[in-house]
């Protein structure tokens, strides 16, 4: 499923992100930034030993990882150019502030991408793994986010894709985003 949004295509794919041939894909990170499970652990597989090497580097010069906030390293051994590395919260009832701190960990993610002037990105469903976030309200959460960056202004982005890993996930994202546009 896709739409264009202020010129930039964004698109809804079931897949394996570390296979994206995009400038970036998002890392759903640990504070640490030091790999872990899920898609964490699978973009620091497929990505080799440079990408933990730069989360070090990034860890010893500033200190762990807030929730909502994104840093980039290179892509190592994957397809896509560079890997953006944000936490997401983890789901805790709905009342300590997890829907602001996903939506921030989606844009600061695109954000950094516009900065560093790439023209594609892929996400995946950030905190609805092991951080337990419910799967309709995280699609809604990362969807709006998202639309609203594209919206505001200009930006060198081209495409903008959610890699969806299941057929639930993918299905989730699917009807969430035709109820938005």
């Amino acid at each position: 499923m896709e739409t264009l949004i202020n010129q930039v295509r964004l698109s809804l794919i079931q897949g394996d992100i570390t296979e994206q041939d995009t400038d970036a894909i998002v890392n759903a990170a640990n504070p640490s930034l030091m790999g872990g499970g899920g898609v964490d652990g699978a973009i620091h597989r497929a990505g080799g030993p440079v990408i933990l090497d730069e989360c070090n580097q990034i860890v010893a010069k500033q200190g762990r990882l807030p929730t909502g906030k994104a840093v980039i390293t290179t892509g190592g051994n994957l397809k896509a150019k560079h890997v953006i590395h944000t936490v997401g919260p983890i789901w805790d009832g709905g009342d300590r502030n997890e829907a602001e701190l996903l939506a921030s960990a989606y844009r600061e993610s695109i954000k950094l991408a516009a900065e560093r002037n790439l023209t594609s990105i892929s996400f995946p469903s950030v905190s609805t793994g092991a951080y337990g976030y419910p799967l309709d309200k995280a699609a809604r959460v990362a969807l709006r986010a998202v639309v609203s960056f594209l919206e505001e202004k200009p930006t060198s982005l081209k495409e903008v894709n959610f890699v969806l890993f299941d057929s639930s996930t993918y299905e989730s994202y699917c009807s969430t985003l035709k109820e938005l546009i």
